[in-house]
């Protein structure tokens, strides 16, 4: 599975680690996040990430 970054502030979404305290469990595809998921560092939508 591919990581994914925030081009706003960096973030790294790792899929092998998921966002626990977003409640996504590890294991869980950037394609499969919820589309209302946000990055928990800085708050912008799934459309401001990139592949890593």
């Amino acid at each position: 599975m591919e990581k994914w970054v925030c081009t706003v502030c960096g973030f790294e979404y790792d899929p092998e680690v998921g966002d626990p305290d977003a409640g996504i469990a590890p294991g869980t595809a950037f394609e499969d996040l919820p589309e209302d998921w946000v990055c928990p560092d800085c708050g912008v939508g799934k459309d401001m990430f990139e592949k890593a």
